[in-house]
């Protein structure tokens, strides 16, 4: 028999990790699920710190790390390259890789072969994509190949436009039973658990009161399992108008802003650097290297 130490299974959780399955005993013992968007190492290192149970490495970042002016251009790669990046700082969080537009619509081979992708190369627990329709074929699909999926409906960021824009959905009593259809299908084909985006607070209680999975809020009232919000939004990173769902923590772009005027100010009028930000050398030395120039 050999006495070699036996080394994880490449889906088992490493030391410290939140379980999966824990999410599902939370949900039970009604105890709160929390989310934040996370893109690099400083944010997953202060989240794990924090106490953040999950972090979402979302396509946001098309917006708030990237420019651009939806979540629509984010590639696989640059996800990739994020996600690889939060995963090694983050010890006990669950790592979730963002599935971007195009990674998933085409084909559930695609979805899966980019499932794939996000557990092997991104080092994510789970993957998140959005909608439901032919999205709960692509869940089944990337599920059966033993990935966890986190489903997302409601406000759907990668199809806004078919939407209508960035409005609340199900505020009719025909939407909203969609909405719970919808929950319940992914439910039904193995999701873990479910984002609720820019739902009605009532029809979010309902749909989690039906669930065995935990639903996630954002924009979708009090009685969710949990709650995600995006990094750069509560910490006051991101300027411009903030949706209605977001609280601000903190105002850290005003401070970042001032620290650098202070800084450029510094630079110009002579007083920074001081001695104290400076390396000196022996004076003999000093002494050798002017002789050896002059």
């Amino acid at each position: 028999m050999s006495t070699r130490p036996r080394r994880p299974g490449p889906n088992a959780p490493a030391p410290g990790k939140l379980p999966l399955p824990e999410l599902l005993e939370m949900k039970r013992r009604g105890q709160k699920l929390v989310m934040v968007t996370a893109y690099d190492a400083p944010g997953a290192r202060l989240s794990d710190a924090a106490g953040i149970d999950l972090i979402l490495v979302g396509d946001t970042a098309a917006m708030v790390v990237l420019g651009h002016q939806s979540t629509v251009p984010v590639t696989m790669d640059e996800m990739l390259l994020m996600t690889r990046t939060v995963a090694r700082a983050a010890r006990r969080p669950l790592v979730v890789g963002d599935m971007p537009f195009g990674s998933y619509q085409v084909s559930d081979e695609d979805a899966v072969a980019n499932a794939v992708r996000f557990v092997k190369e991104g080092g994510a627990d789970l993957v998140k994509l959005e909608g439901a329709g032919p999205s709960v074929d692509r869940a089944r699909a990337i599920v059966g190949a033993g990935i966890p999926v986190m489903a997302h409906i409601g406000l759907t960021p990668q199809s806004a436009t078919m939407l209508g824009g960035f409005k609340a959905q199900g505020r009719t009593a025909d939407k909203a039973r969609r909405l719970l259809a919808e929950a319940r299908a992914l439910e039904a084909v193995g999701c873990c658990s479910l984002v609720l985006e820019a739902v009605p607070a009532p029809v979010a209680a309902r749909i989690t009161a039906a669930l065995m999975i935990p639903t996630i809020g954002i924009g979708a009232g009090a009685d969710c399992d949990g709650q995600v919000l995006v990094y750069h939004d509560l910490l006051g990173l991101y300027e411009g108008q903030a949706p209605r769902f977001v609280k601000r923590y903190a105002n850290l772009a005003d401070e970042i802003r001032g620290a650098l005027e202070r800084y450029a100010e510094d630079v110009r009028t002579g007083a920074f650097p001081e001695e104290q930000h400076t390396y000196a050398m022996p004076e003999e030395e000093l002494a050798l290297f002017e002789a050896a120039t002059d």
